[in-house]
């Protein structure tokens, strides 16, 4: 059996450690924004994303140290998104990590600063000298690219925009899978393929690995819907019912609780399929597609 739990408190610590080295410090007339970046960065959090990125990487068995400057930027991008979800223009949330928000804490112009520096600060990440004299300026290129779209219009900042495009109306199943695949499955499907690209898989590997990714990434926004309604506040870290009242779209609002619950362990099925051809090095992406379906927080 592999050990999940010994394996994510491992990761974490690397990545956490990677991110304290790598972030801006606090520091001149700038400092209040860089410390509002390392704030919301260091606030905690389950690193899913950078985690996925060096588990699709060892699936293909790729050299996951050389890679964490990439996975710390794959934590700025979603870190970013967050602080700027949380912002009272959108959904207005005090709580993020069991912590006050970063608007909550500095103010929200600051807040938007932090935003936009952690963003950016994740394209000089990952075009560091460090990263080109080791990795293939092709596939460097490539994986940005990868990220910027998935980042983007072409996802997360197109799903959070079509999101409030619709709130308060009626939504078809159609426009909620594509918030959702759009919103946080794009980030979570580009970091496993971002993995295989930058860990030297073969272009039959990486489509697999975008494949696994696009359905988890479905599958935790699918849970997170679930969470907000069923969820304790005290694991979660944040307000729960927060969807409800700021009348988002959700799967269990569309489709009610079972059949919500119905489809995540479909696609948890279909996330399996796409690692059936690799080996032992894919078991970490295997236990965290189980992870995300039956998660508590």
């Amino acid at each position: 059996m592999f050990d999940l739990i010994t394996y994510l408190k491992r990761q974490q610590s690397i990545i956490d450690s990677a991110l304290d080295h790598w972030l801006p410090r606090p520091g001149g007339p700038s400092s209040q924004v860089a410390e509002a970046m390392r704030y919301s960065v260091m606030a905690g959090g389950k690193r899913v994303r950078p985690i996925l990125f060096l588990a699709g990487a060892q699936a293909v068995n790729g050299n996951q140290e050389v890679l964490l400057p990439v996975a710390c930027a794959l934590e700025c991008i979603h870190t970013y998104s967050l602080i700027h979800d949380d912002l009272p223009a959108m959904d207005n949330d005090d709580l993020r990590r069991g912590k006050p928000t970063c608007h909550k804490v500095y103010g929200e112009g600051i807040a938007v600063l932090a935003g936009d520096g952690l963003l950016t600060y994740a394209f000089e990440l990952m075009s560091r000298p460090e990263l080109r004299e080791k990795i293939p300026l092709s596939l460097l290129s490539e994986a940005i690219s990868v990220l910027a779209r998935a980042a983007g219009i072409s996802g997360m900042v197109g799903g959070q925009g079509a999101d409030i495009s619709v709130e308060n109306q009626p939504i078809d199943p159609e426009t909620l899978s594509f918030i959702h695949s759009c919103k946080t499955g794009a980030l979570i499907e580009a970091s496993v393929e971002m993995g295989g690209l930058l860990g030297g898989g073969s272009d039959g590997e990486i489509y697999r690995l975008k494949r696994y990714g696009r359905s988890l990434g479905l599958a935790f926004q699918i849970v997170d819907d679930l969470l907000d309604v069923e969820g304790d506040q005290r694991l979660i870290g944040k307000p729960v019912g927060s969807d409800k009242r700021n009348q988002k779209a959700t799967y269990p609002a569309l489709f009610g609780i079972e059949e919500t619950k119905k489809r995540a362990k479909e696609l948890l099925a279909e996330a399996l399929s796409e690692l059936t051809s690799f080996g032992k090095a894919a078991d970490p992406l295997r236990a965290i597609a189980r992870y995300v379906v039956e998660r508590d927080r």
